[in-house]
């Protein structure tokens, strides 16, 4: 409707009344919305690239000149020709969807010019390492990449299709503050249509995102604050059809933050998809009732009678029978039989010295007990059961378990004959609830604060706490001990740092995937373009995101020394307290996104841009064929590369003999002897033909 709101705008000039008419229809019709959530799918989104060479056929856009601080021109355009006048690189520019050779043609000096690639576009990725860190020994490596989300997260359709345990997110919160871009222009608080914007770009990236999640066990974590909850919601809904979806509040300020006549805010929320049979693994911690943490807990003594309206007597077999009251003491003395659903309860006789009491309510309606006979017999001989003022309480099989087991310490019995029992100090699982009140979740002193203890004086603005997001994923991690992770709004990379330092606490091996771009921030661009820089400029990246902010958090939680060297001040909170000058035991590398052409990657020339694409569908661990193998061949940790189908033999060789092989990578056209080759590797061992499954894949990711 953007498109035609301008179009309305066209017609108005040049005819009042036909304009006016117009809208007045266009009001009427958008007014009637359907149910659910209604926005705009605008015209994809567009990336400039300038590191990428400009090349005949590329799309581009005209830059200002170096030292102009004016947008550029919004304008697309297409080079139908370079050449050379005057010791000066031209491109021949035509507008985009207009024959070549028009009025509007153009030639404008080459480095004058970026190439833009549009979401419509189909893209072949490839990357370049650009550094990584190794303290983690043969532990599979975290990944930072650095480039437009979007089309990592189509090259990641490739790598990691079905193969993502979990996701957790922190997308731009659309405050209207330029936090993020469309289009190249930041969306300002005054956009008309900045909600359907940020709907646009959120629902692109979480369709990719849910064809990269495990269809059986996975889970999707959403930040955010309440200017586009709600709208995410739905969002959700429409996304994950079929999909568990809850909303947690979390206090992330409880001194509040101040506005003019408003509620002073002092948490956001964060929504968990479910994926599958995603399970929430429940912990000593309920991330609300501080005193279940630190303190022992008494076992919960549940009612015997249960009380929904459906639980009335004849509703069950064997649950509706007397429980004898010894007259004396008030306790349990024995347990009477079922009792037929015609058989009146004042026939029934207690035991001399004893009284029957059934599952009747206080008005004298009769109910069901919660369990058997024969349960309440075992549970009352052992003092799992109990009778407190004839209200007969017991012990769920649960907690019963974990009494005979040890975990749950017993200490003699109450004046009613049950079990005085608890939960040692920090042994009780307890499920998280949706209010989370914890001093670690602090956005300041876990977030900001932290983050200045690793960069030093670079900043970066609403890191999330280190520990908040440590235990969004422990609730879905914690028994997957080589889960991936996946985070494409990684900005400071607190998700990164966060996957770290699970595995340390419990000595396991996930993964994380970074994903964020290198935009220098908005109050630095104007400065940056007055002394005639520009994005792709050396001096102009070094200030980026990934550069300046994400890959040294990274590299200084690893290391444990700050990016001028020197050992981190402070220690770690919380959960595992320890020195941050020590570092964890990982390993990590970098990585920036390239864009290849079809007739490169078929013809070897972009092999060493799509060897790492590569080694990341093989597990991200061991060594990698960062060259083609002048024997024709090579085998290492995780996968092969066949690309001489005459060495097959020795190929075939070697990988029977590797352990821990995924992969076979053979390049051929012939399928027919791929499938011969694919027949003869070891179980369990995946055969990929190269290029067709890469180039396919891109080929039909492709689309809107």
């Amino acid at each position: 409707m953007s498109r035609l709101t301008d179009l309305i705008a066209q017609a108005r000039a040049k005819n009042p009344q036909m304009g006016a008419d117009l809208e007045r229809e266009f009001k009427a019709l958008s007014s009637r919305l359907s149910f659910g959530l209604n926005f705009e799918r605008h015209r994809p989104e567009a990336v400039e690239l300038p590191q990428r060479p400009v090349r005949r056929g590329d799309k581009v856009r005209v830059l200002p000149e170096r030292g102009s601080t004016k947008k550029g021109d919004p304008r697309l355009w297409v080079v139908s020709k370079i050449v050379k006048e005057g010791g000066k690189k031209l491109a021949e520019l035509d507008p985009l969807d207009a024959e070549a050779g028009t009025a509007d043609a153009q030639k404008v000096a080459l480095d004058n010019v970026v190439v833009v690639a549009e979401f419509r576009d189909t893209i072949y990725p490839g990357l370049v390492s650009t550094g990584k860190v190794a303290r983690g020994g043969d532990k599979p490596c975290h990944t930072v990449i650095n480039g437009e989300n979007y089309h990592v997260l189509k090259a990641l359709t490739w790598t990691h299709r079905g193969k993502v345990d979990a996701i957790y997110i922190d997308p731009p919160y659309n405050t209207g503050a330029k936090d993020w871009k469309y289009n190249n222009d930041y969306v300002e608080g005054d956009d008309l249509y900045r909600h359907s914007k940020w709907l646009a770009m959120m629902e692109r990236r979480l369709l990719i995102a849910r064809e990269l999640l495990n269809p059986a066990d996975s889970v999707l974590i959403v930040t955010i604050d309440e200017k586009e909850y709600m709208r995410l919601g739905l969002l959700l809904e429409q996304t994950f059809l079929g999909c568990t979806i809850q909303m947690v509040s979390v206090v992330i300020n409880p001194q509040g933050t101040g506005r003019n006549n408003e509620f002073s805010r002092t948490n956001e929320f964060i929504y968990f998809v479910m994926i599958g049979s995603a399970k929430i693994y429940a912990s000593a911690d309920n991330m609300f009732d501080r005193d279940e943490r630190g303190d022992d807990v008494d076992v919960e003594w549940r009612n015997l009678r249960r009380r929904e309206r459906e639980s009335i007597r004849g509703a069950r077999p064997n649950q509706f029978y007397a429980v004898f009251i010894d007259k004396a003491t008030g306790r349990i003395h024995s347990v009477g039989k079922s009792l037929p659903d015609d058989v009146d309860t004042s026939t029934v006789k207690a035991p001399s010295g004893a009284r029957a009491i059934f599952p009747t309510t206080p008005k004298g309606k009769e109910m069901l007990w919660g369990i058997v006979p024969e349960r309440l017999r075992y549970l009352a001989e052992r003092g799992y059961a109990r009778a407190v003022n004839d209200n007969i309480q017991f012990l769920n099989q649960g907690t019963v378990s974990r009494i005979e087991s040890g975990t749950v310490v017993v200490s003699g019995r109450d004046e009613y004959g049950g079990v005085i029992a608890h939960y040692p100090a920090g042994t009780k699982l307890l499920m998280p609830k949706t209010v989370w009140v914890r001093d670690s979740h602090n956005s300041q002193s876990s977030g900001s604060l932290l983050l200045k203890l690793f960069i030093s004086e670079r900043t970066f603005p609403f890191p999330k706490s280190l520990y908040a997001v440590e235990d969004a994923l422990r609730f879905f991690i914690k028994e997957k001990p080589e889960a991936v992770i996946l985070d494409f709004f990684s900005g400071s990379g607190t998700t990164a740092h966060a996957v770290m330092r699970l595995n340390r606490q419990d000595g396991r091996r996930r993964q994380c995937i970074c994903v964020t771009n290198n935009e220098v921030a908005a109050e630095e661009q104007s400065a940056l373009r007055a002394k005639g820089l520009r994005p792709g400029d050396a001096q102009w990246e070094q200030w980026g995101i990934c550069d300046y902010i994400t890959k040294p958090r990274v590299q200084a939680a690893i290391t444990g020394k700050t990016p001028d060297g020197k050992p981190i001040k402070g220690g770690y909170k919380f959960t595992d307290e320890f020195p941050m000058a020590e570092g964890l035991e990982e390993n990590a590398e970098f990585f920036t996104l390239t864009y290849e052409t079809p007739v490169a990657v078929s013809h070897h020339m972009a092999f060493a841009r799509i060897a790492p694409m590569l080694w990341l569908r093989a597990g991200s661990s061991g060594r990698r064929i960062d060259k083609l193998p002048a024997k024709g061949w090579e085998v290492v940790e995780a996968y092969g590369l066949l690309i001489e189908l005459d060495r097959a033999t020795d190929f075939l060789k070697a990988a029977g003999k590797a352990k821990g092989l995924r992969i076979a990578y053979i390049v051929t056209d012939d399928e027919r002897r791929f499938q011969a080759l694919a027949r003869r590797l070891p179980e369990g061992v995946e055969a990929i033909r190269l290029y067709e499954s890469y180039l396919t894949n891109f080929a039909f990711a492709n689309g809107d």
